[in-house]
């Protein structure tokens, strides 16, 4: 794995120190009861959504074939990673398909949400639709429809066509808003008689921080002294809010098209997610406290604030200046109230203390501008702490500040280190508590509307390939067929999604390796 170096201007740093299994038995029973199995499906409302995920890129491979042209995510892993750590191939998903829909079926997933490669339907970006790229989707969307599964579809995750980034800069140029719309009404015409939900941008505040400060996500601008690497051409200084900016445009856009051309006969509904996460202040001092919602602000607040009032949070404009776009009157109300539902994508916390002199920096770049040191790092391949409190904090946050949405959790799971064992206890524990906080929320008051594992298989994940895997079925990449396994994690969600006990006490898991080895794919692994 390529590891970027650390910006000096960067004051993000994630810990991932692990909870021990006592304690998150400790968390679990503490908080809801002592039985053994102390929460089922049946606990949830009967229309409660649950799934799994994956993306475009990370799954389908058949990069060169049908038609398909590069995206950026493309182009950044061919940069960064060596060898075959790519996308090209990934899980082969364009021609496996059908075989991953089998998966879902005998997992008892509800949904899947996975994302159209706007390179394959569209290869110009703009213009004519290919008929091969059309023709998978509608395959997909049907097989999953046949089979009960409900499809949850993101327009773009990280995966611009290359074309329009060579040709106007992508996200940074307002050109972008009338050849997203004309892509998004593309996929509404062909597939929203099937699809319900649609999430136009994932990610939007990752995307923008990685892709035009840093410079450690596609498309790679940025520039020094704020790069984790070489990078592109690009300006860390004021791309990073541009890009956000024609992003709440362009969903803005596409939701008001929706609304006025499609909803009447489709009765759907569009969405946009957003990166979220537990805040913690490392002192107990108000200067943390402070800290802590500032950055809250700069990475919440700053998709969620012009979706919910109509424009950027107070503390962002003050921070930014002139270096942050304005709306117009007209865009301000186009842009408040165009999500019908929110994405929470959230897999763990973050510890915040006071840094307000890097405010005074004359060179500041948007991470700068969150002004608080954190301990978060990306791009470690730990195991990420368990915490589900801290998602219970984080969803009564966004009931009480956003007037409490509807809300559906796209993407948590737990980061394991990429083998071929399929013993995945953590990420049972994961799941185990962040599903039961879930539920938590519920009792609490929360709009939630359904919960998805990240992720159905191990892909190729965003920051270091195939180093890490979050999957609950394994890949055998040294297979020519990449064959996929059950892990632990699998066999569990499926008994739980079955109504079984979900109890992860003394042998129990064990237990639930013998019991649930008919849900095998292939024979087991060691």
């Amino acid at each position: 794995m390529m590891e970027p170096k650390a910006c000096s201007s960067t004051s993000i740093i994630l810990a991932l120190n692990l909870i021990t299994f006592f304690l998150l038995l400790n968390f679990a029973f503490g908080t809801l009861s002592a039985d053994e199995s102390y929460y089922s499906r049946n606990d949830f409302p009967h229309d409660f959504i649950f799934g799994s995920a994956t993306t475009a890129y990370q799954v389908e491979g058949a990069a060169n074939e049908d038609g398909r042209t590069p995206s950026i995510w493309d182009t950044f892993a061919h940069d960064v990673f060596e060898g075959a750590e790519n996308g090209d191939v990934a899980c082969d998903s364009y021609h496996k398909y059908k075989e991953d829909v089998k998966l879902m079926v005998e997992t008892g997933l509800d949904a899947y949400r996975f994302s159209i490669s706007w390179s394959r339907l569209i290869p110009n970006g703009r213009g004519p639709v290919n008929p091969k790229g059309l023709e998978y989707y509608n395959n997909l969307i049907n097989e999953l429809i046949s089979n009960g599964i409900q499809p949850h579809v993101t327009l773009h995750n990280f995966d611009l066509p290359q074309a329009l980034e060579d040709e106007y800069g992508g996200w940074v140029s307002p050109k972008i808003i009338r050849d997203f719309t004309n892509y998004a009404d593309v996929c509404f015409r062909e597939f929203g008689d099937r699809v319900l939900y649609w999430t136009t941008i994932n990610e939007p505040n990752v995307f923008a921080a990685g892709g035009y400060d840093t410079g450690s996500t596609p498309p790679r601008r940025c520039t020094p002294p704020f790069c984790y690497s070489t990078g592109n051409k690009g300006n860390s200084t004021i791309e990073p809010y541009l890009a956000v900016h024609n992003i709440l445009l362009s969903h803005s856009s596409a939701a008001r098209l929706y609304r006025t051309k499609y909803k009447e006969n489709q009765h759907g509904f569009v969405g946009i997610s957003i990166f979220t996460f537990g805040c913690h202040p490392i002192r107990n001092t108000e200067q943390d406290r402070v800290a802590c919602q500032r950055v809250y602000d700069h990475m919440v607040g700053w998709i969620l604030e012009p979706l919910v009032r109509g424009d950027y949070p107070v503390s962002m404009k003050r921070n930014a200046g002139s270096r942050i776009p304005a709306f117009t009157n007209r865009e301000s109300e186009q842009v408040k109230g165009s999500a019908d539902f929110i994405g929470v994508i959230h897999y763990y916390n973050i510890n915040v203390t006071d840094n307000s002199d890097a405010l005074n920096n004359h060179m500041r770049d948007y991470n700068m501008d969150i002004a608080a040191v954190l301990n978060f790092d990306l791009f470690s391949n730990e195991e990420i702490a368990v915490t589900p409190w801290k998602l219970v904090e984080e969803l009564k946050k966004l009931k009480l500040l956003y007037g409490n949405p509807p809300l559906f959790i796209y993407e948590n799971g737990q980061r394991t280190n990429s083998n071929s064992s399929l013993q995945d206890v953590t990420r049972v524990n994961y799941l185990y508590g962040y599903i039961g906080a879930v539920l938590d929320a519920l009792r609490d008051g929360s709009n939630i509307k359904g919960y998805f594992v990240w992720s159905l298989m191990d892909v190729f994940e965003l920051l270091d390939g195939y180093k890490s895997s979050f999957g609950l079925y394994y890949v055998d990449r040294n297979d020519p067929e990449l064959k996929r396994y059950p892990k632990l994690s699998a066999k569990w969600y499926s008994k739980f999604l079955k109504g079984g006990s979900t109890s992860i006490v003394g042998d129990h898991l064990q237990q639930l390796d013998k019991d649930l080895s008919h849900v095998s794919v292939g024979h087991s692994i060691q």
